[in-house]
């Protein structure tokens, strides 16, 4: 598959590739929909609630990006950038920026709280070095200080909880017609 270009793409994406385990216990699509379900719980705006859907749509395309079954414990596979580069034509930076930043966010929380790094997954815990690790002091501020702090670290507590087996949160065509609302204001 190419790097999706239209929403049609992202679904039919998910659908090929969606199945996958990338080192947790569920799929790509099962975490997909559990992070867009808690994002809805919690009252995020539609274009929070896609970003939560598809902000690791760039682990889904590292084939195509020359990355063949990278061990992400060694290997960062820049997802959150690929996410962003992906998602902004298609949908707009709303969604395109938290998904750029949702690894920033882990590294941030871990640099600010250090009982966070324990309630990261075994996987979240094992790709924090290979993605730089911890934030400096100057890196932090700069993070506190970007316009989509927030909505960075919203999207990084729905990445952290969507990750539990046999939780039923509905299907990815479920979004289908917010996603195509996004990308019609475009």
């Amino acid at each position: 598959m190419n790097t999706p270009n239209t929403v049609e793409d992202l679904f039919a994406l998910y659908e090929s590739k969606g199945d996958e385990h990338y080192g947790e216990f569920i799929t790509q699509t099962e975490h997909a929909l559990q992070c867009a379900a808690l994002a809805r719980r919690d009252g995020a705006t539609d274009a929070l609630v896609v970003a939560a859907l598809f902000h690791d749509v760039g682990h889904l395309v590292a084939d195509t990006q020359s990355n063949d079954r990278i061990d992400l414990a060694d290997e960062d596979d820049d997802h959150e950038q690929v996410g962003a580069r992906i998602l902004s034509p298609i949908l707009g930076p709303a969604v395109a920026q938290p998904v750029a930043l949702h690894v920033t966010a882990k590294r941030w929380r871990c640099t600010i709280d250090p009982t966070y790094h324990a309630q990261l997954s075994p996987t979240s815990q094992a790709t924090l070095k290979a993605q730089g690790g911890l934030l400096s002091p100057e890196e932090c501020a700069r993070f506190e200080a970007h316009p989509g702090f927030e909505s960075a670290l919203a999207l990084r507590s729905w990445d952290d909880a969507g990750k539990a087996p046999g939780l039923e949160v509905g299907v990815l065509r479920d979004y289908e017609g917010l996603v195509r609302v996004l990308a019609d204001a475009r």
